[in-house]
């Protein structure tokens, strides 16, 4: 563009060169632009280039959008007023102060990803769309941060991000600008704030280390607990089994006694039904009762002793009277099975007995 000091530079011109200077510098300065690093001029053959749209005014109206390849124009009437870039665009968002719902102070930035959908609203739908979204980003953020505490703000990034997005593209439809996404890229706490957050971060970490070593000690004793009460069951168990052992033991030493007695009873009921079986069992009787008085006083002082210690014969007399009152029935039965024996037989024991009379008169 011609500036008025070089038009000024140049003396000697007439009045119409210097209208024809003024229309030639109004005619080649500038149009506004939207993120474009300069506008073509009108050649009559044009090339559109790739993911970019030209935006074209015949005098000074809006005529059409040139799309990607060759298209024709008319010289001097048509003109390239706005070049629109349909490729994603990245906005640095400045960094501003945020406050939070508890009162503290925060310095947040982000990254505003967005792009152009419809050129024309992109063109005259607004003045600047790079400053109106950056804007509107900064005042939403500051709006939803505040209505989240410092702790919410650093869990739900996610959610604070999509809101923003949807406030923006809330906005932004009459502007044909469509926000991708934004991303918070740093959040600066104050010092006193950030000392305090990590004081409770580090009794947040000793809290936890405590409730960790509790849970550790009531394990073990839990631990502990449960072997002693599976020993103890075990022990019981095993003495359980002991005593079932013992008493199967002592049981069957039991009914061997017992079958051995009884078979001895009966080998012995066997022996004094035979010829002489009396006489022998008074002469074992006898044995017993001499071998007994041969033990008197050893194991103790104190002796009960019958009235007639010395007479053998009256006492081996009355182990037999009880012998044969308690054998008499068994026999009366075998009497009764038996043949009558010849009434002037004497039974042995009867002779022992007088043989034992006369030898001690």
């Amino acid at each position: 563009m011609l500036s008025r000091a070089g038009i000024r530079a140049r003396p000697g011109l007439g009045l119409l060169q210097h209208s024809q200077q003024l229309k030639c510098a109004a005619r080649l300065a500038p149009a506004p632009c939207r993120w474009n690093s300069g506008l073509p001029m009108n050649i009559g053959v044009l090339f559109v280039p790739q993911q970019e749209a030209w935006v074209v005014e015949r005098m000074g109206k809006f005529h059409r959008i040139l799309e990607p390849g060759l298209n024709f124009l008319i010289p001097l009437l048509d003109r390239i007023r706005y070049v629109q870039s349909l490729k994603e665009i990245v906005i640095n968002v400045p960094e501003q102060s945020a406050v939070t719902l508890d009162n503290v102070t925060l310095q947040i930035d982000g990254v505003l990803y967005l792009r152009v959908m419809d050129p024309y609203k992109a063109s005259y739908g607004v003045e600047d769309p790079e400053y109106a979204v950056t804007q509107l980003a900064q005042t939403t953020m500051r709006s939803e941060l505040g209505k989240l505490s410092l702790d919410r703000v650093f869990r739900e990034r996610e959610s604070l991000n999509a809101s923003i997005v949807d406030a923006i593209n809330q906005a932004s439809d009459c502007w044909g600008i469509r926000c991708l996404r934004y991303e918070i890229k740093d959040i600066h706490v104050p010092p006193r704030v950030k000392e305090s957050m990590q004081m409770q971060v580090e009794a947040e970490r000793r809290k936890r280390a405590t409730v960790l070593e509790s849970e550790g000690t009531r394990e073990s004793a839990i631990n502990v607990a449960e072997g002693q009460k599976q020993a103890q069951i075990l022990a019981s168990e095993a003495e359980k089994a002991e005593q079932i052992n013992k008493a199967a033991g002592e049981a069957n030493a039991m009914l061997v006694k017992a079958r051995a007695k009884a078979e001895a009873i009966q080998l012995l009921a066997a022996a004094l039904a035979q010829q002489h079986g009396n006489a022998a069992a008074s002469l074992s009787v006898a044995e017993q009762y001499v071998n007994a008085f041969s033990k008197i006083a050893k194991d103790s002082n104190t002796v009960l002793l019958p009235a007639n210690t010395g007479d053998v014969t009256n006492m081996v007399a009355q182990a037999l009277g009880i012998y044969t009152t308690l054998t008499k029935p068994q026999a009366v039965k075998t009497q009764d099975e038996m043949p009558p024996a010849q009434e002037n037989s004497h039974s042995p024991a009867t002779e022992v007995l007088k043989a034992e009379q006369s030898s001690s008169s």
